[in-house]
């Protein structure tokens, strides 16, 4: 595969966990509770992982990769977990701003596992982010003075939880094929959110009888899948701290989508904020890509 198109991968990985809000909000004018939605997203992203295995590579799956995995499924269920506690205390827009605080946080763990200062580039495209992100989510107006310290500490681990899954996805696990990868991943995220949700919905009979299964479906694989798969092929050849910056893609497609399915507003500042954070999504890989082109010349 050719460099270019593993950015394009954590673009378009990062793109899919932006429609998640919006389905969860659609799961929920159809009766059911958040909990409900999340922990059918993880159930059914499993057994979607399972089917995938099973149909690519017709053998009994061996595990490697020790903990690699098993933080990696930890972090994916732990991000979904402790954000919807944040939205309990904060609006929503808010907590997507507290959680698109792992921009900078992934760009800390880099620096730190690398022991390196962070780049000019780097600093210039984290405040187009956060400047954009501002915008964006719309909380420029709001009063933040009724927050109570609790969402405030839910949005943060909800960032560094997630940065955390991006950074251990950049460990390869030697011998191990992406869907072996994939398969133990929504494994242990599923085991996870088993003791976080609401595990009741597999044998209760609301998850394949009551139709959450629909909703279960889209979230597993555009909030497993998908993501998991993509991360796990592109994030060792990109790096945590650019696909830090790329991911910022899943506001701008929150807020998109939001607005078609959900028949939200969407105002001048929002469009301009979704903008900036696009400016700030591209400077650091126009630089990179200067920079290989000035090499090779």
């Amino acid at each position: 595969m050719k460099q270019w198109m593993y950015p394009l991968l954590i673009v378009f990985a990062a793109s899919c966990y932006g429609i998640l809000s919006t389905i969860i909000k659609l799961a929920i004018r159809d009766g059911f509770t958040a909990a409900e939605a999340v922990t059918s997203q993880y159930f059914v992203g499993f057994f979607i992982a399972l089917i995938i295995f099973i149909i690519v590579r017709h053998k009994v799956p061996k595990f490697g990769g020790g903990y690699t995995l098993l933080l990696a499924g930890l972090f994916t269920a732990t991000t979904g977990t402790v954000y919807g506690q944040a939205i309990e205390y904060m609006p929503a827009s808010l907590a997507v701003v507290m959680l698109f605080q792992f921009t900078w946080v992934g760009m800390l763990f880099d620096c730190i596992a690398r022991r390196r200062l962070p780049k000019r580039i780097e600093v210039i495209s984290l405040l187009f982010l956060f400047a954009g992100t501002i915008l964006a989510a719309g909380v420029i107006d709001a009063d933040l003075s009724g927050i109570p310290w609790q969402g405030w500490a839910w949005g943060m681990a909800s960032a560094v939880s997630f940065a955390s899954f991006v950074m251990i996805n950049q460990r390869q696990v030697a011998g191990m094929d992406t869907e072996t990868r994939l398969l133990f991943t929504s494994f242990f995220a599923a085991i996870a959110i088993f003791f976080f949700q609401t595990p009741e919905i597999v044998w209760n009979g609301t998850l394949f009888g009551g139709g959450l299964w629909i909703y279960g479906l889209i979230l597993g694989l555009f909030g497993i899948v998908i993501p998991i798969y993509l991360f796990s092929i592109a994030v060792p050849k990109v790096g945590t701290a650019m696909t830090s910056i790329l991911s910022a893609m899943e506001l701008p497609v929150a807020v998109t989508a939001s607005v078609i399915l959900l028949s939200e507003t969407l105002t001048v500042l929002q469009v301009g904020g979704i903008l900036v954070i696009l400016v700030g999504m591209i400077l650091p890989t126009l630089a990179q890509r200067r920079k290989i082109n000035h090499a090779s010349a």
